[in-house]
This record gives structure tokens, sequence and C-alpha cells, in this order.
């Protein structure tokens, strides 16, 4: 049979698509595999300890009641395997009760005198060197400075500048470092910040492209530009490789839409929007998503307190089936539920996520064919569970049939030696 294709139209091909394929390498490059934590928690900047997330994981422990407590309200939330589950978060509550930490100097620390933020800022990074020099420091941890709209633009840049020149005069930038840019309107706001990250590496000896940041989309002008175009999307590009996740800010961005404030939720039509635009936007770029927060916070009365639960549970798992593995949390006894909900998802579909994995790796004839995609997709959601503490290597063996090296691989889609 005549191949009519030689290689100089092979080389045609190439020529044309070179573009495409230099796009797709710098652009898309996928899932670096890098752990995402399953929800950050916000406190005013002056707040800030090495003993906070300790003791927030034994308040949210007391407010659940002790592991019984814990194994009610799992059955209250109707979530299989109450016990568990209760036995599952207690261990984390204890072991790592905060993923990821920001210490805030936006909207939960205020406008105050520059005098005072400086202090407090000095104070924070203090803190944090003292935490990563004892152990006590979050997988993520960083600050979230005030945004780069005009009247606040001057302090945000000073904070930022202090803060990162403290903690590098105290030892070394924690490996989980966060920078949180909020409000962000244009994407000329995120080319600043990349400026400002070239200079504080450049100032202070580190390593070009050390220090990263988040985005927080909390105005409507950058899902949709007064030109029609998705700014969100861009602006991970205009990154330059800097931009780690977009933040999703529940009330900001709806407020800015005009939602009356008892409407405002993670579940609003309006919120939906935005974060199906960013999901796209994330696709295939390594850049993580999440979700925002609830203000409702389950304390006082013990009805109030049920309701605050079943309502924040809900919320966690309606992000988690939408594919969106991160949100906020805003008190610690929304911990419980953030635990709870998030290790019921990952476990409700393990059992049929090993079995078709291990159908797919060992080639067992089931009535299911996954491909290759599917196959990922299976892996990254097992693979998931088993980082924040859901699953465990055991389950993964019994299930699957094979290692977490070999899990991480096909999650990955990477080859393993």
């Amino acid at each position: 049979m005549i191949n009519p294709f030689d290689e100089s139209t092979l080389a045609s091909v190439a020529t044309l698509l070179a573009a495409t394929d230099q796009l797709l390498e710098k652009s898309y490059p996928g899932d670096s595999g890098a752990r995402q934590p399953i929800h950050t928690v916000y406190v005013p900047g002056d707040q800030y300890s090495p003993e906070l997330p300790a003791a927030w994981g034994h308040n949210a422990m007391v407010a659940a009641g002790g592991l019984v407590g814990l194994s009610m309200l799992a059955t209250k939330l109707n979530l299989a395997e109450p016990q568990r589950l209760a036995e599952l978060v207690a261990e984390k509550l204890a072991s790592e009760p905060i993923e990821d930490l920001r210490i805030d100097f936006e909207d939960g620390f205020g406008n105050r005198s520059d005098a005072e933020e400086d202090a407090a800022v000095l104070a924070a990074a203090d803190s944090l060197a003292a935490a990563i020099a004892a152990n006590k420091a979050p997988s993520f941890i960083g600050i979230r400075f005030k945004c780069f709209e005009a009247p606040t633009r001057a302090r945000g840049i000073r904070t930022l500048g202090l803060f990162i020149a403290q903690l590098l005069s105290r030892g070394q930038l924690p490996a989980g470092l966060r920078l949180t840019l909020p409000k962000v309107t244009t994407v000329d706001q995120v080319k600043a910040m990349v400026l400002l990250t070239e200079k504080l590496e450049e100032t202070h000896g580190l390593e070009p492209g050390t220090l990263r940041f988040e985005v927080q989309v909390e105005t409507p002008q950058v899902i949709i530009a007064a030109d029609g175009t998705h700014p969100v999307a861009g602006l991970i590009h205009a990154g330059q490789g800097r931009v780690s996740s977009l933040h999703y800010g529940t009330y900001d961005y709806s407020a800015s839409l005009g939602v009356a404030a008892g409407y405002q939720s993670m579940e609003h039509p309006v919120a939906d929007y935005a974060k199906d635009v960013m999901q796209v936007a994330v696709a295939g770029t390594g850049v993580e998503l999440s979700d925002g927060s609830t203000n409702i916070i389950p304390a006082g009365d013990p009805e109030n307190m049920a309701e605050a639960w079943a309502l924040h549970a809900r919320l966690v798992s309606r992000h988690l089936a939408r594919g969106i593995y991160q949100g906020w949390d805003l008190h610690e006894n929304q911990l419980p539920t953030r635990y709870l909900a998030t290790f019921a998802f990952f476990r409700e579909g393990l059992q049929a996520a090993g079995t078709r994995l291990r159908n797919y790796v060992h080639q067992i004839s089931s009535t299911i064919m996954d491909e290759p995609a599917t196959a990922r997709a299976l892996a990254r959601y097992i693979h998931r569970g088993v980082t924040c503490g859901a699953v465990s290597a055991e389950e993964v063996a019994e299930l699957a049939q094979i290692t977490l090296p070999e899990l991480e691989a096909i999650a990955l889609n990477r080859s393993h030696a």
C-alpha cells in the first residue's frame, strides 16, 4: 500500500504546527503533581501564632463533641462509614488541623495606621519563622496583602516586601509559601505582581521563579472584560508560570453583581458561572482552582450549629463533585465538616475507582472499558484521597493492587521504573 505522506509532507505539517506545539508545552503543561491543599484558612494578620493550628484542631474537636460527636455528626449528615470517618477526622485534627493558612492583611486586618500594620507584618514573619523552626507551620502558609487598586496599592506592596524581607532575615522561605493577590480586575495587575516578585528575587538573591502567587477572582471585570474577552484565562499566561492558583471570592464577587446579602452564596448562579469560566481557564495549565467560603458559622446554640454544619458539609461536597478540590474555611468550627465531607467524598467512590483501576492496570476483563484518560482520572481521585488522609496506602494496595508510586505515576501520566 502506498503511503502518500512522505517526509516532506510530515516536515510541512511539523512546521505548520510548531507554534501549537510550543503553546501546549509552555502554556498547558498539565498537572505538576504538587500537592493541593483541600482548604485555606484565613486569620487576621495580628492573630497568627505558631500555636494557632493546634488550638484550632483542639477547639474543633471539642465543638464536635469528641470522637463520639464526630461519628454522630457524620451520621446526621448521612455519610457512609460514620465511625471510620470519625476516626480519620480525629487523627487529622490532631496531626494536621490546617493544611493551608493565610495570614491576612487585607479584609481580615482592615485599614490601620502604617506603623501598626508594619509592626504586625514583622511580628507575623517572626512567628512564622518560629513555627518553621519548631516544626509547627502548616504545609502551606503565607500572606494576603492589600490589592493593587490605587488607594491600597502602596500599602499592599510594602506589606509584601516587609514580610519577605523579615522572613528571609530569620531563615529560609517555607517550601509551601503562598502569596495571595486579592481583588484582581485586570491582567496588568498580574503583570505588576510578576514585576514585584522578580524584584524581590533579585534583591534577596533568590532563584528566579521561587516566588509564585495565587489570584483571587472577586470582580466581574476579570471574568468578562469590556472587550468581551475572559481576562481570567489571559492572566494565567501573563503570570509567566508564577500563578499557582485561582481562588473564587464569594462575597465581593456576589456583591459586585448586585446580589442581596441574604442570597450571596457559593452555590448562587452567579458564583457557578464565574467558577465555570475559571475552571475552563485553568484546565491543562497546572494552575489550581479553589472555591470560596460560607460565612454561616457553626457557633452558638446547638440548633444553629447543626444547621451551619449541614450547610457547610453540603457546600464542600458540592464543589468536590464539581471538580473543585479546595475551598476556604473562616472558623475553627468549620474544620469538622470540612474533613468529614471531604473524606467521605474520597471514600464513597473508593471501592469502584480502585476496582476499575485494578482492572485497567492488570488488564482484567470487566463490564467497563476504561481509556488512559479515564484511568488517570481514577488514579488522581484516589491519589488526592491518599494525600489528604482520607485513604490509606493499604487500602490502595488491596483494592487497586498497586503501590503508591505506581498510583502516582498513573495519576500524573508518568512512567514508573
